[in-house]
Protein backbone atom coordinates (compact mmCIF):
# COMPACT_ATOMS: atom_id res chain seq x y z
CA UNK A 1 0.00 0.00 0.00
CA UNK A 2 1.03 3.39 -0.77
CA UNK A 3 1.68 4.86 2.09
CA UNK A 4 3.60 2.84 3.73
CA UNK A 5 0.85 0.83 6.20
CA UNK A 6 -1.00 -2.33 5.92
CA UNK A 7 -4.53 -2.59 5.60
CA UNK A 8 -6.62 -3.08 8.19
CA UNK A 9 -8.84 -5.12 6.12
CA UNK A 10 -6.51 -8.13 6.42
CA UNK A 11 -8.37 -11.66 6.83
CA UNK A 12 -6.98 -13.85 9.52
CA UNK A 13 -5.84 -17.46 9.34
CA UNK A 14 -8.02 -20.22 9.21
CA UNK A 15 -8.26 -21.76 12.83
CA UNK A 16 -6.86 -25.14 13.32
CA UNK A 17 -9.17 -27.98 14.28
CA UNK A 18 -7.50 -28.49 17.38
CA UNK A 19 -7.69 -24.74 18.34
CA UNK A 20 -11.46 -25.47 17.80
CA UNK A 21 -12.21 -28.32 19.53
CA UNK A 22 -10.54 -26.96 22.91
CA UNK A 23 -12.45 -23.84 22.97
CA UNK A 24 -14.85 -25.03 24.94
CA UNK A 25 -13.32 -26.57 27.90
CA UNK A 26 -10.89 -23.30 27.89
CA UNK A 27 -13.89 -21.61 28.16
CA UNK A 28 -15.45 -23.62 30.88
CA UNK A 29 -12.55 -23.15 32.83
CA UNK A 30 -12.46 -19.40 32.24
CA UNK A 31 -14.32 -16.74 35.48
CA UNK A 32 -15.85 -15.10 32.62
CA UNK A 33 -17.76 -11.68 32.44
CA UNK A 34 -19.20 -12.04 29.56
CA UNK A 35 -22.39 -13.15 29.81
CA UNK A 36 -24.51 -10.38 28.86
CA UNK A 37 -22.37 -10.47 25.67
CA UNK A 38 -22.94 -13.68 24.64
CA UNK A 39 -26.90 -13.62 24.82
CA UNK A 40 -26.55 -10.16 22.23
CA UNK A 41 -23.93 -12.80 19.88
CA UNK A 42 -27.15 -14.98 20.42
CA UNK A 43 -30.03 -12.65 20.03
CA UNK A 44 -28.09 -11.27 16.73
CA UNK A 45 -27.59 -14.68 15.06
CA UNK A 46 -31.27 -15.37 15.22
CA UNK A 47 -32.29 -12.14 13.09
CA UNK A 48 -31.89 -11.64 9.52
CA UNK A 49 -28.76 -10.62 8.32
CA UNK A 50 -28.71 -7.47 6.86
CA UNK A 51 -26.47 -5.84 3.98
CA UNK A 52 -23.32 -4.47 5.48
CA UNK A 53 -23.46 -0.18 4.98
CA UNK A 54 -21.28 1.05 2.20
CA UNK A 55 -17.84 2.65 4.35
CA UNK A 56 -14.43 4.60 2.78
CA UNK A 57 -11.42 2.91 3.15
CA UNK A 58 -10.60 0.23 5.27
CA UNK A 59 -13.67 -2.28 6.77
CA UNK A 60 -13.86 -2.70 10.10
CA UNK A 61 -13.34 -5.33 12.23
CA UNK A 62 -16.85 -7.37 11.75
CA UNK A 63 -17.24 -6.45 7.63
CA UNK A 64 -14.04 -8.40 7.18
CA UNK A 65 -14.46 -11.41 9.48
CA UNK A 66 -18.43 -11.99 7.78
CA UNK A 67 -18.65 -10.39 4.62
CA UNK A 68 -14.42 -11.26 2.78
CA UNK A 69 -14.77 -13.58 0.04
CA UNK A 70 -14.57 -16.79 1.04
CA UNK A 71 -15.75 -16.43 4.88
CA UNK A 72 -18.93 -17.37 4.31
CA UNK A 73 -18.66 -20.82 5.47
CA UNK A 74 -16.97 -19.31 8.30
CA UNK A 75 -19.59 -16.98 9.55
CA UNK A 76 -22.17 -19.62 11.30
CA UNK A 77 -19.07 -20.12 13.33
CA UNK A 78 -17.80 -17.04 14.05
CA UNK A 79 -18.43 -17.28 17.79
CA UNK A 80 -17.07 -20.90 18.14
CA UNK A 81 -14.05 -20.04 16.60
CA UNK A 82 -10.84 -19.44 19.50
CA UNK A 83 -9.21 -17.13 16.55
CA UNK A 84 -12.28 -14.95 15.94
CA UNK A 85 -13.05 -15.07 20.03
CA UNK A 86 -9.21 -13.69 20.91
CA UNK A 87 -9.37 -11.53 17.69
CA UNK A 88 -12.83 -9.88 19.04
CA UNK A 89 -11.27 -9.12 22.35
CA UNK A 90 -7.73 -7.76 21.43
CA UNK A 91 -7.74 -5.95 18.15
CA UNK A 92 -8.70 -2.21 18.13
CA UNK A 93 -8.64 -2.57 22.02
CA UNK A 94 -5.86 0.30 22.50
CA UNK A 95 -2.81 -0.05 24.05
CA UNK A 96 -4.21 -1.35 27.46
CA UNK A 97 -6.64 -4.71 27.94
CA UNK A 98 -9.35 -4.33 30.35
CA UNK A 99 -9.14 -6.97 32.76
CA UNK A 100 -12.47 -6.60 33.62
CA UNK A 101 -13.47 -8.32 30.59
CA UNK A 102 -10.85 -10.29 28.72
CA UNK A 103 -9.82 -13.54 31.17
CA UNK A 104 -5.95 -14.09 31.10
CA UNK A 105 -5.83 -17.83 32.15
CA UNK A 106 -6.83 -18.42 28.17
CA UNK A 107 -4.25 -15.88 27.21
CA UNK A 108 -1.41 -17.41 29.81
CA UNK A 109 -2.73 -20.62 28.11
CA UNK A 110 -1.84 -19.75 24.70
CA UNK A 111 1.41 -18.01 25.77
CA UNK A 112 2.68 -21.02 27.73
CA UNK A 113 1.72 -23.40 24.82
CA UNK A 114 4.40 -21.37 22.35
CA UNK A 115 6.54 -23.49 20.32
CA UNK A 116 9.15 -21.82 18.45
CA UNK A 117 9.78 -24.99 15.93
CA UNK A 118 6.09 -24.13 14.95
CA UNK A 119 5.28 -20.60 16.38
CA UNK A 120 7.51 -18.36 15.27
CA UNK A 121 8.17 -16.91 11.98
CA UNK A 122 11.65 -15.18 11.14
CA UNK A 123 11.84 -11.53 9.23
CA UNK A 124 14.57 -11.07 7.51
CA UNK A 125 16.97 -8.71 9.26
CA UNK A 126 20.45 -10.06 8.81
CA UNK A 127 22.44 -7.71 6.63
CA UNK A 128 21.28 -4.93 8.74
CA UNK A 129 23.02 -5.93 12.13
CA UNK A 130 21.98 -6.42 15.56
CA UNK A 131 18.47 -5.49 16.35
CA UNK A 132 18.87 -3.29 19.14
CA UNK A 133 14.42 -2.42 19.80
CA UNK A 134 11.82 -3.11 18.76
CA UNK A 135 8.52 -1.11 18.49
CA UNK A 136 4.83 -1.75 18.24
CA UNK A 137 2.57 1.07 16.94
CA UNK A 138 -0.38 1.42 19.45
CA UNK A 139 -2.81 0.12 16.76
CA UNK A 140 -0.42 -2.71 16.36
CA UNK A 141 -0.85 -2.61 12.76
CA UNK A 142 3.31 -2.14 12.22
CA UNK A 143 6.45 -3.38 13.64
CA UNK A 144 9.09 -1.41 13.70
CA UNK A 145 12.98 -2.69 14.41
CA UNK A 146 16.01 -0.79 14.90
CA UNK A 147 19.07 -1.81 13.76
CA UNK A 148 22.65 -1.44 14.48
CA UNK A 149 23.50 -0.70 10.89
CA UNK A 150 21.79 3.00 10.62
CA UNK A 151 18.68 1.71 9.15
CA UNK A 152 15.05 1.17 10.69
CA UNK A 153 12.75 -1.88 9.05
CA UNK A 154 9.31 -1.90 9.27
CA UNK A 155 7.03 -4.79 9.58
CA UNK A 156 3.19 -6.02 9.16
CA UNK A 157 3.54 -8.25 12.28
CA UNK A 158 -0.41 -9.85 11.31
CA UNK A 159 0.95 -10.84 8.02
CA UNK A 160 5.18 -10.75 8.84
CA UNK A 161 5.38 -9.03 5.48
CA UNK A 162 8.44 -5.86 5.27
CA UNK A 163 6.65 -2.84 4.74
CA UNK A 164 9.83 -0.22 4.19
CA UNK A 165 13.45 0.14 4.77
CA UNK A 166 14.34 3.57 5.77
CA UNK A 167 18.31 2.78 4.09
CA UNK A 168 20.16 5.12 6.53
CA UNK A 169 18.03 6.63 8.76
CA UNK A 170 21.14 7.96 10.70
CA UNK A 171 24.79 7.90 10.69
CA UNK A 172 25.40 5.23 13.07
CA UNK A 173 23.66 2.56 15.30
CA UNK A 174 19.82 3.16 15.73
CA UNK A 175 19.29 2.68 19.67
CA UNK A 176 15.08 3.48 20.21
CA UNK A 177 11.91 3.75 18.54
CA UNK A 178 8.93 5.77 19.99
CA UNK A 179 5.38 6.29 18.58
CA UNK A 180 4.05 9.38 19.46
CA UNK A 181 0.63 8.16 17.73
CA UNK A 182 -0.51 6.02 14.98
CA UNK A 183 1.01 7.55 12.13
CA UNK A 184 4.37 9.88 13.80
CA UNK A 185 6.82 7.86 14.75
CA UNK A 186 10.44 9.22 16.53
CA UNK A 187 14.13 7.46 16.36
CA UNK A 188 17.25 8.38 17.81
CA UNK A 189 20.69 7.38 17.23
CA UNK A 190 24.84 7.25 18.34
CA UNK A 191 24.84 10.09 15.38
CA UNK A 192 23.68 12.16 18.64
CA UNK A 193 20.97 13.24 16.85
CA UNK A 194 16.49 12.00 16.67
CA UNK A 195 14.63 11.46 13.59
CA UNK A 196 10.99 11.86 13.43
CA UNK A 197 8.78 10.11 11.12
CA UNK A 198 5.65 9.50 9.28
CA UNK A 199 4.21 6.45 8.10
CA UNK A 200 2.26 8.11 5.59
CA UNK A 201 5.20 9.88 4.00
CA UNK A 202 8.49 7.08 4.35
CA UNK A 203 10.54 8.81 1.96
CA UNK A 204 12.21 11.32 4.06
CA UNK A 205 12.23 12.48 7.36
CA UNK A 206 9.85 15.32 9.01
CA UNK A 207 12.99 16.42 10.74
CA UNK A 208 15.85 16.00 12.97
CA UNK A 209 16.70 17.25 16.23
CA UNK A 210 19.91 18.39 17.10
CA UNK A 211 20.62 18.70 21.01
CA UNK A 212 22.51 16.36 22.68
CA UNK A 213 26.24 16.07 22.84
CA UNK A 214 26.59 12.06 23.02
CA UNK A 215 24.76 8.95 21.97
CA UNK A 216 21.04 9.46 22.37
CA UNK A 217 19.86 6.40 24.09
CA UNK A 218 16.37 6.78 25.02
CA UNK A 219 12.93 8.90 23.77
CA UNK A 220 9.52 8.85 26.09
CA UNK A 221 6.39 10.88 25.06
CA UNK A 222 4.08 13.71 27.47
CA UNK A 223 0.82 13.30 25.71
CA UNK A 224 -0.65 15.74 28.17
CA UNK A 225 2.13 18.27 26.87
CA UNK A 226 2.74 17.18 23.79
CA UNK A 227 6.87 16.89 24.60
CA UNK A 228 8.92 14.73 23.40
CA UNK A 229 11.53 13.25 25.70
CA UNK A 230 15.18 12.68 25.13
CA UNK A 231 18.30 11.06 26.67
CA UNK A 232 21.43 10.03 26.42
CA UNK A 233 25.06 9.42 27.51
CA UNK A 234 25.95 12.81 27.78
CA UNK A 235 23.81 12.71 31.01
CA UNK A 236 21.23 14.98 29.95
CA UNK A 237 17.51 14.53 29.54
CA UNK A 238 16.41 16.84 26.94
CA UNK A 239 12.80 17.95 26.30
CA UNK A 240 11.45 19.03 22.97
CA UNK A 241 8.42 20.69 21.63
CA UNK A 242 6.48 18.97 19.43
CA UNK A 243 3.58 21.56 19.06
CA UNK A 244 5.97 23.79 17.16
CA UNK A 245 8.53 21.63 15.05
CA UNK A 246 9.43 22.51 11.34
CA UNK A 247 11.30 20.80 8.92
CA UNK A 248 14.28 22.65 10.70
CA UNK A 249 13.74 20.83 14.31
CA UNK A 250 11.96 21.71 17.21
CA UNK A 251 12.54 24.10 19.98
CA UNK A 252 14.13 22.28 23.21
CA UNK A 253 15.43 22.62 26.52
CA UNK A 254 17.72 20.86 28.94
CA UNK A 255 15.50 19.77 31.61
CA UNK A 256 17.57 17.76 34.12
CA UNK A 257 21.35 16.45 34.13
CA UNK A 258 23.08 13.58 35.68
CA UNK A 259 25.60 11.52 35.63
CA UNK A 260 26.43 7.73 34.49
CA UNK A 261 22.53 8.07 33.04
CA UNK A 262 21.61 4.78 31.10
CA UNK A 263 17.64 4.84 30.95
CA UNK A 264 14.82 7.30 31.48
CA UNK A 265 11.27 6.23 31.72
CA UNK A 266 7.64 8.00 32.27
CA UNK A 267 4.89 6.72 34.19
CA UNK A 268 1.98 5.97 32.14
CA UNK A 269 0.71 9.03 33.71
CA UNK A 270 3.58 11.25 32.94
CA UNK A 271 3.64 11.51 36.77
CA UNK A 272 7.04 10.99 37.45
CA UNK A 273 10.43 10.55 36.54
CA UNK A 274 12.54 7.17 36.66
CA UNK A 275 16.34 7.72 35.60
CA UNK A 276 18.68 4.56 36.03
CA UNK A 277 22.28 4.67 36.20
CA UNK A 278 25.23 2.59 35.44
CA UNK A 279 26.60 2.91 38.90
CA UNK A 280 24.10 1.65 40.80
CA UNK A 281 21.51 4.14 41.56
CA UNK A 282 17.59 4.83 40.41
CA UNK A 283 16.74 8.21 40.33
CA UNK A 284 12.62 9.36 40.53
CA UNK A 285 11.38 13.02 39.51
CA UNK A 286 7.74 13.22 41.51
CA UNK A 287 5.22 15.72 41.22
CA UNK A 288 6.79 16.03 37.23
CA UNK A 289 6.86 19.16 35.45
CA UNK A 290 8.31 19.27 32.31
CA UNK A 291 7.98 22.60 31.33
CA UNK A 292 10.40 23.55 33.99
CA UNK A 293 14.22 23.26 33.49
CA UNK A 294 15.80 21.55 36.67
CA UNK A 295 19.35 23.55 37.44
CA UNK A 296 21.67 21.84 40.60
CA UNK A 297 19.96 23.48 43.93
CA UNK A 298 17.14 24.09 42.05
CA UNK A 299 15.09 20.98 43.22
CA UNK A 300 15.13 18.84 46.55
CA UNK A 301 16.23 15.28 47.46
CA UNK A 302 13.20 13.63 48.96
CA UNK A 303 13.49 10.61 50.99
CA UNK A 304 16.72 9.35 49.95
CA UNK A 305 17.31 6.18 50.89
CA UNK A 306 20.25 5.35 53.60
CA UNK A 307 23.05 3.29 51.44
CA UNK A 308 26.83 3.10 51.09
CA UNK A 309 27.35 6.28 48.23
CA UNK A 310 30.08 6.23 45.94
CA UNK A 311 32.61 8.93 46.24
CA UNK A 312 30.84 10.75 43.32
CA UNK A 313 27.31 10.91 44.28
CA UNK A 314 28.31 11.79 47.92
CA UNK A 315 30.02 14.54 46.72
CA UNK A 316 27.07 15.47 44.24
CA UNK A 317 24.97 15.77 47.17
CA UNK A 318 26.91 17.81 49.59
CA UNK A 319 27.13 20.42 46.76
CA UNK A 320 23.53 20.16 46.42
CA UNK A 321 23.17 20.47 50.70
CA UNK A 322 25.75 23.50 50.60
CA UNK A 323 23.69 24.89 48.09
CA UNK A 324 20.27 24.45 49.41
CA UNK A 325 19.99 24.27 53.47
CA UNK A 326 16.44 22.44 52.93
CA UNK A 327 17.58 20.00 49.85
CA UNK A 328 17.67 17.06 52.19
CA UNK A 329 14.24 17.02 54.02
CA UNK A 330 11.53 14.59 54.65
CA UNK A 331 7.82 16.13 54.15
CA UNK A 332 4.28 14.45 53.82
CA UNK A 333 4.03 16.83 50.16
CA UNK A 334 6.59 16.92 47.86
CA UNK A 335 7.46 19.90 45.58
CA UNK A 336 7.34 19.65 41.91
CA UNK A 337 9.75 17.76 40.41
CA UNK A 338 11.03 16.93 43.95
CA UNK A 339 14.02 14.60 43.53
CA UNK A 340 14.29 10.90 45.45
CA UNK A 341 17.62 9.05 45.01
CA UNK A 342 17.77 5.29 45.89
CA UNK A 343 20.15 2.57 45.87
CA UNK A 344 17.39 -0.68 44.78
CA UNK A 345 17.55 -3.62 46.58
CA UNK A 346 19.49 -6.69 44.67
CA UNK A 347 19.32 -10.10 46.32
CA UNK A 348 22.73 -11.34 46.90
CA UNK A 349 23.94 -7.93 46.17
CA UNK A 350 23.90 -6.02 49.37
CA UNK A 351 27.75 -5.60 50.03
CA UNK A 352 28.82 -4.88 46.07
CA UNK A 353 27.41 -2.57 43.65
CA UNK A 354 25.36 -2.67 40.32
CA UNK A 355 24.44 -1.32 37.16
CA UNK A 356 21.01 -0.64 36.22
CA UNK A 357 21.25 -1.46 32.71
CA UNK A 358 17.28 -2.06 31.72
CA UNK A 359 14.31 0.24 33.22
CA UNK A 360 10.72 -0.31 32.22
CA UNK A 361 7.91 0.80 33.65
CA UNK A 362 4.04 -1.63 34.37
CA UNK A 363 1.31 -0.09 31.95
CA UNK A 364 -0.99 0.74 34.79
CA UNK A 365 2.31 2.73 37.11
CA UNK A 366 1.98 0.25 39.56
CA UNK A 367 5.59 -0.98 39.54
CA UNK A 368 8.50 -0.49 37.66
CA UNK A 369 11.07 -3.09 36.10
CA UNK A 370 14.38 -2.98 36.63
CA UNK A 371 17.41 -5.51 34.75
CA UNK A 372 20.57 -5.26 37.00
CA UNK A 373 23.86 -6.33 36.36
CA UNK A 374 26.91 -6.94 38.71
CA UNK A 375 29.92 -4.45 38.54
CA UNK A 376 32.10 -7.86 38.49
CA UNK A 377 29.94 -8.65 35.26
CA UNK A 378 29.17 -11.86 36.35
CA UNK A 379 25.37 -11.51 37.54
CA UNK A 380 21.92 -10.38 36.20
CA UNK A 381 18.98 -10.07 38.00
CA UNK A 382 15.11 -9.12 37.07
CA UNK A 383 13.82 -7.35 39.54
CA UNK A 384 10.19 -5.71 40.30
CA UNK A 385 9.38 -2.83 42.56
CA UNK A 386 6.23 -1.58 43.85
CA UNK A 387 5.53 2.00 44.16
CA UNK A 388 4.83 2.56 47.74
CA UNK A 389 2.44 5.51 47.55
CA UNK A 390 1.00 7.93 50.82
CA UNK A 391 3.00 6.36 53.54
CA UNK A 392 3.76 8.04 56.41
CA UNK A 393 6.58 10.12 56.43
CA UNK A 394 9.40 8.82 58.76
CA UNK A 395 12.23 10.57 60.99
CA UNK A 396 15.31 11.04 58.73
CA UNK A 397 17.21 8.50 61.10
CA UNK A 398 14.73 5.99 58.85
CA UNK A 399 13.51 8.22 55.11
CA UNK A 400 11.06 6.13 53.56
CA UNK A 401 11.39 4.48 50.21
CA UNK A 402 9.08 5.12 47.70
CA UNK A 403 10.18 1.60 45.84
CA UNK A 404 10.11 -1.77 47.73
CA UNK A 405 11.29 -4.92 46.10
CA UNK A 406 8.27 -7.76 45.24
CA UNK A 407 9.25 -10.12 43.18
CA UNK A 408 13.06 -11.09 41.48
CA UNK A 409 14.46 -13.79 39.24
CA UNK A 410 17.99 -14.62 38.23
CA UNK A 411 18.79 -14.44 34.56
CA UNK A 412 21.06 -16.41 32.03
CA UNK A 413 24.73 -13.66 31.97
CA UNK A 414 24.96 -14.21 28.25
CA UNK A 415 26.50 -11.72 25.54
CA UNK A 416 28.61 -9.61 28.53
CA UNK A 417 28.18 -5.85 28.01
CA UNK A 418 25.01 -5.96 26.00
CA UNK A 419 21.80 -4.32 27.61
CA UNK A 420 18.79 -6.60 27.09
CA UNK A 421 15.87 -4.93 27.06
CA UNK A 422 12.95 -6.99 28.42
CA UNK A 423 8.99 -5.53 29.19
CA UNK A 424 5.39 -5.87 30.21
CA UNK A 425 3.18 -7.83 28.64
CA UNK A 426 0.01 -4.75 28.08
CA UNK A 427 -2.16 -6.06 30.67
CA UNK A 428 1.01 -5.58 33.16
CA UNK A 429 0.41 -9.51 33.80
CA UNK A 430 3.51 -11.08 32.16
CA UNK A 431 6.98 -9.95 31.57
CA UNK A 432 9.33 -10.74 29.00
CA UNK A 433 12.67 -11.21 29.48
CA UNK A 434 15.46 -12.11 27.43
CA UNK A 435 17.36 -15.05 28.20
CA UNK A 436 20.32 -16.21 26.81
CA UNK A 437 19.57 -17.44 23.06
CA UNK A 438 15.94 -17.32 23.54
CA UNK A 439 13.21 -15.21 25.93
CA UNK A 440 11.41 -16.34 29.04
CA UNK A 441 8.00 -15.58 30.20
CA UNK A 442 7.67 -14.76 33.86
CA UNK A 443 4.37 -13.84 35.61
CA UNK A 444 3.98 -12.93 39.52
CA UNK A 445 1.93 -15.95 40.69
CA UNK A 446 1.27 -19.71 38.79
CA UNK A 447 -2.38 -18.37 37.83
CA UNK A 448 -0.87 -15.54 36.29
CA UNK A 449 -2.62 -12.65 38.32
CA UNK A 450 -2.89 -9.05 38.91
CA UNK A 451 0.23 -7.54 40.67
CA UNK A 452 -2.15 -5.89 42.83
CA UNK A 453 -3.97 -9.25 43.85
CA UNK A 454 -0.70 -11.31 44.56
CA UNK A 455 1.61 -9.02 46.37
CA UNK A 456 3.69 -10.94 48.58
CA UNK A 457 3.97 -10.41 52.48
CA UNK A 458 8.42 -10.93 51.31
CA UNK A 459 10.15 -10.73 48.70
CA UNK A 460 8.83 -13.80 45.93
CA UNK A 461 10.54 -15.57 42.87
CA UNK A 462 8.63 -15.29 39.60
CA UNK A 463 7.03 -17.78 38.14
CA UNK A 464 8.46 -19.17 35.12
CA UNK A 465 5.87 -19.30 32.35
CA UNK A 466 7.38 -20.63 29.20
CA UNK A 467 11.28 -20.38 28.08
CA UNK A 468 11.52 -20.25 24.14
CA UNK A 469 14.63 -20.63 22.31
CA UNK A 470 14.58 -20.00 18.76
CA UNK A 471 17.42 -17.62 18.22
CA UNK A 472 21.32 -18.50 17.14
CA UNK A 473 22.61 -15.31 19.03
CA UNK A 474 22.16 -13.50 21.94
CA UNK A 475 18.61 -12.03 22.56
CA UNK A 476 19.24 -8.32 23.22
CA UNK A 477 15.41 -6.57 23.08
CA UNK A 478 11.60 -8.28 23.01
CA UNK A 479 8.17 -6.50 22.88
CA UNK A 480 4.87 -7.43 23.09
CA UNK A 481 2.08 -6.50 20.45
CA UNK A 482 -0.31 -3.94 22.06
CA UNK A 483 -3.31 -5.13 20.20
CA UNK A 484 -2.50 -8.96 18.91
CA UNK A 485 -1.54 -12.29 21.51
CA UNK A 486 2.01 -11.99 20.26
CA UNK A 487 5.76 -11.13 21.07
CA UNK A 488 8.27 -10.14 19.36
CA UNK A 489 12.12 -10.66 20.04
CA UNK A 490 15.32 -9.73 18.26
CA UNK A 491 19.06 -10.64 18.61
CA UNK A 492 22.56 -9.71 18.20
CA UNK A 493 23.31 -11.38 14.92
CA UNK A 494 19.84 -9.55 13.47
CA UNK A 495 17.19 -12.13 13.40
CA UNK A 496 13.64 -10.65 14.45
CA UNK A 497 10.95 -13.56 15.66
CA UNK A 498 7.23 -13.31 15.77
CA UNK A 499 5.82 -15.56 18.83
CA UNK A 500 2.03 -15.64 18.77
CA UNK A 501 -0.53 -19.31 19.23
CA UNK A 502 -0.05 -22.12 17.24
CA UNK A 503 -4.11 -22.60 16.55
Amino acid sequence: MSSGQPSDSSEPEEPRGAGVRHLDELLREEESDNQEEEEEEEASRSRPPSPPPERRGAPDLDSAGEHAPGSACRSAGLCDSLFSWLWKRTVRRGPFVDPARDNFRTMTRLYSSMSPATDSVNLSTQTHGAVFNLEYSPDGSVLTVACEQTEVLLFDPVSSKHIKTLVEAHEDCVNNIRFLDNRLFATCSDDTTIALWDLRKLNSKVCSLHGHASWVKNIEYDTHTRLLVTSGFDGNVITWDTNRFTEDGCPHKKFFHTRYLMRMRLTPDCSKMLISTSSGYLLILHDLDLTQSLEVGSYRILRARRAPLSTDTSSEIRKLKSQDSQSLCFLGLSPRNSLEVLTPEIPGERDRGNCITSLQLHPKGWATLLRCSSNMDDQEWTCVYEFQEGAPPRPPVSPRCSLRLTHYIEEANVGRGYIKELCFSPDGRLICSPYGYGVRLLAFDERCAELADCMPVRTALLREVRSIYSHSDVVLTTKFSPTHCQLASGCLSGRVALYQPHF
